[in-house]
């Protein structure tokens, strides 16, 4: 259930440490009546998270800067948050079998508490005494001392029946709907296991890996850099940080054992960024991609639509700099521009950071661009590992809207490129609502456009051993490429 830490140590450790620096000269007694920093700090990025739909990976940093609390603790609290976030529905049909209250009752703060809790007992294995006794410490600080009596009761509960017997539990519960059944055991909203399952057919795998897919999902994620070519080595980056090496797919790519990224060399100034290797994958395989005719001055011009925050921006940045291309970075929100600006610091000459509508490319600049990456926005469901709370804040609802921006820009990307120029869709979703049928919807209405084999660019940048799909497309999955579900459609404007 989720990833599992041994908290034992840490728990015996905090007995010989009263004088820690983030407890300051607090008398035990008074530490069971208010809770320690980290779990205290765990509850509070999940109310920030609740309460004005922040992201829990842009909350959680900055709250332990200010509080002071680091190492262990820091990651104890960052466990704690993202992986309560990412089992929160198991855990509410756990807490629904054993408290005499419904949990759609419960009210919202109380509940974080006993999510907190729950996952201590069945997704850290933190011992049952002192999960129990902090997490009613907590409860006593943050939702008052009533609350803190049933979260005492519930939690005791739990505590006496193994993680096992309760998935087993769940799924009884869950009915004999098998996708009913997964989404409970797996914690995902049904609607996504029937979309991920339709995603996996329509790519050519085997369905029966949906219950791997789900899991993946629920893995925290390593964090992977970018050696931006002509700026960082892969190799350099791999020997500078201990426990570090490379990735799978790409020569850019860097994966970390552990620690603070802020602390590879590289990364504050810009040379190496943080960025998932399913996303350097994308954008690689659309410069890798031949031009046909080539660009007639001899430097190519690149448009990276929705640019925000900058990742892939920063990327094509430095592969243009390397060869003379000139990259515009377009975004639409001025508070991401800010980002992508800081994003391609370190290849500020190389490209141009504009602030406007994408739709719009297409009328304002006609057969422009040599190349357009359309990184489009969408329900997110591909970075699950990464955001987890998303698939709790997104609805069916979502794919209308969003599915008409996503044609609109990507028929806006057809008319910015040039003549023999490419297109690249993608979209962090496998979502076929997202994929696949964008693309078909856009290229029933134009007669100047050819799909290209996607896999051929990809094979190109990650070598044969990459395993695709039947094509054209390329669909990412976390459980077969250990990156985010990216997807990626090439498109060739052909007059």
């Amino acid at each position: 259930m989720a990833e599992r830490r041994d908290a034992a140590g840490r728990e015996r450790g905090r007995a010989r440490s009263e004088g820690r620096t983030h407890r300051g000269a607090q008398a035990p007694s008074a530490r069971r009546r208010t809770g320690d920093p980290a779990r205290r700090a765990a509850f509070d990025v999940l109310r920030e998270v609740d309460g004005s739909d922040a992201y829990a990976n842009l909350v959680l940093p900055p709250l332990l800067r200010t509080r002071g609390i680091t190492g262990r603790d820091a990651a104890f609290a960052t466990e704690l948050a993202y992986g309560t976030l990412r089992m929160r529905g198991t855990y509410d049909a756990v807490v629904g079998l054993v408290s005499d209250r419904p949990v759609e009752r419960i009210d919202p703060p109380l509940l974080d508490v006993l999510r907190l809790g729950v996952h201590q007992l069945l997704g850290m294995r933190v011992p049952a005494h002192a999960a129990v006794s902090e997490t009613v410490a907590l409860a006593r600080s943050a939702v008052g001392a009533g609350p803190a009596q049933m979260v005492n009761a519930v939690l005791r509960k739990v505590a006496a029946t193994p993680s096992d017997a309760w998935l087993e539990r769940v799924a009884e519960a869950a009915g004999e709907d098998e996708t009913e059944r997964l989404a409970a055991v797996h914690a995902h909203p049904g609607w996504v296991v029937r979309a991920l399952r339709q995603a996996l057919a329509a790519d050519g795998r085997d369905v029966a890996e949906l219950a791997d897919l789900l899991a993946a999902d629920n893995r925290a994620p390593a964090v992977t850099l970018v050696a931006r070519p002509g700026l960082a080595e892969r190799d350099a980056v791999v020997a500078s940080a201990p426990g570090a090496r490379p990735g799978a797919w790409t020569q850019t790519a860097v994966v970390l054992d552990g620690g603070n990224p802020l602390d590879v060399p590289g990364v504050r100034e810009g040379t190496v960024g943080v960025q998932d290797e399913g996303s350097q994958l994308v954008a690689l395989a659309l410069a890798a991609v031949p031009i046909d005719p080539p660009a007639q001055d001899g430097g190519e011009r690149w448009l990276d639509l929705c640019a925000g925050p900058g990742g892939k921006a920063a990327l094509l940045g430095a592969l243009g700099a390397g060869i003379g291309a000139h990259v515009v970075a377009n975004e639409v929100a001025e508070h991401r521009v800010r980002l992508v600006r800081q994003s391609v610091q370190a290849v500020a000459p190389a490209v141009d950071v504009r602030h406007g509508d994408g739709r719009r490319a297409g009328d304002d600049e006609p057969a422009t661009y040599d190349r357009v990456l359309v990184d489009a926005p969408c329900t997110g469901l591909g970075a699950l590992r990464r955001r987890p709370e998303s698939r709790w804040r997104r609805a069916p609802a979502d794919l209308g809207p969003l599915g008409t921006l996503q044609r609109d820009l990507l028929a806006a990307a057809l008319d910015a490129v040039r003549p023999g120029g490419v297109v690249a869709y993608v979209t962090c979703s496998p979502h076929v609502a997202e994929t696949v049928l964008t693309v078909r919807d856009v290229l029933k209405r134009r007669g100047d456009v050819e799909q290209l084999d996607a896999r051929e660019a990809v094979r190109a940048v990650a070598g044969e051993d990459v395993p695709l799909g039947p094509g054209p497309h390329v669909q990412l999955w976390p459980h077969v490429h250990g990156t985010d579900a990216m997807h990626l459609t090439l498109l060739r404007r052909t007059s």
